[in-house]
């Protein structure tokens, strides 16, 4: 058992010394190009700078998957993000490519073959910057390139662009100070890594007093736990076991005089652990008093399936809309719990809201599970047709379920269109759908359930029985290949009126936007407690607990950037969002942003959550 442990402390403190020299990598790439790691990437140039700095070689095309006609800046966060997807190409797949050119393996390409190639092929280089290839004495010779010197070079470049960032890093003073203390003193044990929170795909103006922003309040990349702390401050609170509270939002008889309106709607898990779901727009005619709830769907449940997603905290924001539609104001949030179902219950005047659907990620969340084996999607008939499974045909009807939003059994383009930028990135254009039309069975312009699955099949028939184009449209949809749905979780809104008639509309699905992160931060400051760190006025914890959830908020109201330790250690049956007991954040100047939530990890137990903050 001890040379068990050993081994398994010594696979810890190594991946731990990786994550902490990549992440210094990273961070050396970054104060290389720009002044300070809460300052943001403004453009494709510096992004392309900075990645070269970091010992990539990005192309045209790599450049535009990161920075989108959307994107306005990018902040540190997503730039360590971009660098664990883009690895450094190695010499060996260097060697693969030129292999392709030199069918002959002589090791050498003809000048006229590679200018040729080169500017007629890919992104096209121009007959200057080939010529600025070929001219290199290091790897050409006789009108020929030696591809492998040329990779040798190449690579021995890419290194040397990453050493003189380091060295920079450590030459700097004001470099140096930022690398959240000294790597010789940190315990390999102590180096723990909070989860990367992506920015928003759609970019927006943002209240810099309130609201977390790219590159402005931000999980730090590396904190050590052998840093002193300056201050301190710890909450301690002491929750009893789940008994499904419930709290009458709305008396049964009264609610059948009240006009309802209803959509469903799902969160979806991204690959690099970012939440995104529907966003909603409601209308209200004239004043009146409302019940807005938010539950998880529960969709036909398949025998022998577990149904993860029930089990996960839902929340919706209120947000009314007053001039425009980037001056949002906090209503309210649904904190009043009736079983898996959260409330609110109130008056509001006429006019435009906004619905924010929230789930902490304590619950959604990357897990990697063993599957015994890969479902099969479709099968070959005895006339050779091909054909669903029956397994594949119940979890499209899931599905149809999920992405029927208005419930009425079929889907509409907009409804459709949700479903193809999920799984495709691409919409359905009105010739496109009338092509649809012909070829499936639709009613009164929507989609049946009938037509839904043929589309599915004629997929698999254009790729002659290969599910391959299937299995991206299920992983995308938070299926794995078991065909279990665990990294999504429907849930479905219902807003009743007592004077009018609701209408209520899906309008973007995407990542949880600063409206929604400053919603967050204003609730919390206005409904919890609030603890002033011993010794720093101007750091204040705020801890708000409804139901099953805790929220920090920190709030930094000096001029300078702040450092906050978190532990968790102390903590027992807690589940935080960040998956760590023990992190830091970094808060720019004169704004809050959220340190973390905790739920309970076993809701039929007690549970304590003792968090304590510490300036670094």
């Amino acid at each position: 058992q001890k040379v068990t442990c050993s081994e398994s402390s010594q696979a810890k403190k190594s991946q731990h010394a990786e994550e902490a020299i990549f992440y210094m990598n990273c961070r050396a790439a970054y104060l290389t190009v720009l002044k300070s790691s809460l300052e943001n990437i403004k453009s494709k140039e510096q992004l392309s700078l900075v990645l070269q700095q970091a010992g990539r070689n990005p192309s045209q095309k790599t450049v535009n998957k990161y920075w989108t006609s959307q994107t306005t800046t990018l902040n540190f966060d997503d730039f360590c993000t971009i660098l664990k997807k883009e690895k450094p190409a190695t010499k060996t797949e260097l060697l693969e490519a030129f292999g392709k050119i030199d069918t002959d393996n002589t090791g050498y390409i003809l000048h006229d073959e590679l200018y040729k190639i080169l500017t007629t092929r890919g992104e096209k280089m121009t007959q200057d910057e080939v010529s600025a290839i070929t001219k290199q004495a290091d790897f050409n010779c006789g009108g020929k390139l030696d591809y492998n010197k040329f990779c040798d070079l190449y690579l021995t470049t890419s290194e040397q662009c990453c050493k003189t960032a380091r060295e920079k890093l450590e030459v700097d003073s004001r470099w140096r100070q930022q690398q959240f203390g000294s790597q010789a003193e940190a315990s390999s044990e102590g180096i723990t890594l909070p989860m990367s929170k992506p920015s928003p795909r759609i970019a927006r103006k943002t209240d810099h007093k309130l609201a977390p922003t790219k590159g402005e309040s931000r999980t730090p990349s590396r904190p050590s736990s052998a840093q002193s702390c300056k201050a301190s401050i710890s909450t301690t609170l002491s929750m009893g076991a789940s008994s499904n509270r419930t709290t009458k939002l709305i008396e049964p008889d009264t609610m059948k005089e009240w006009q309802c309106a209803q959509s469903k709607g799902c969160f979806y898990l991204e690959e690099d652990g970012e939440i995104i779901s529907h966003k909603y727009r409601l209308h209200l005619p004239q004043r009146s008093t409302v019940c807005i709830t938010i539950k998880p769907l529960n969709v036909r449940q398949v025998e022998g399936k577990s149904c993860h997603w029930l089990s996960v905290d839902t929340a919706l924001y209120i947000l009314k809309e007053n001039e425009t539609q980037e001056n949002l104001q906090l209503v309210s949030f649904t904190e009043q719990q009736n079983k898996e179902m959260f409330g609110w219950k109130g008056e509001l005047g006429s006019g435009v809201y906004w619905l924010l659907p929230f789930t902490t990620g304590c619950r959604l969340k990357k897990v990697k599970t063993q599957i015994a084996g890969e479902a099969k999607l479709v099968y070959r008939g005895e006339d050779g047709e091909l054909a669903l499974t029956k397994e594949f045909r119940a979890a499209l009807l899931d599905i149809f379920e999920t992405i029927d939003l208005d419930g009425n059994g079929l889907l509409s383009l907009e409804e459709y269109n949700f479903f193809e930028l999920r799984t495709s990135g691409e919409k359905c254009d009105e010739e496109a759908w009338a092509v649809c039309k012909e070829n499936f069975d639709m009613r009164k312009n929507e989609l049946t359930r009938q037509g839904f699955m043929d589309l599915n099949l004629m997929e698999a028939n254009d790729r002659e029985g290969d599910p391959s184009d299937l299995w991206v449209t299920l992983l995308s949809l938070g299926y794995n290949k078991a065909l279990e749905m665990t990294e999504a979780c429907p849930f479905v809104i219902d807003i009743y009126a007592e004077k009018c008639k609701p209408r209520l509309k899906a309008i973007y699905l995407e990542a949880g936007s600063w409206q929604l992160n400053r919603a967050i931060c204003k609730s919390v400051v206005n409904k919890g407690e609030a603890k002033v760190m011993d010794g720093c006025e101007n750091i204040i914890i705020y801890t708000y607990k409804a139901g099953r959830r805790i929220t920090s908020v920190i709030e930094n109201k000096s001029e300078n950037k702040v450092i906050i330790h978190v532990n968790n250690e102390q903590s027992k049956n807690c589940l935080s969002n960040r998956g760590l007991t023990v992190f830091a954040v970094e808060v720019a100047p004169k704004s809050m942003m959220v340190s973390q939530h905790v739920m309970p990890l076993n809701e039929q137990e007690e549970w304590l959550y003792n968090g304590v903050h510490s300036l670094l």
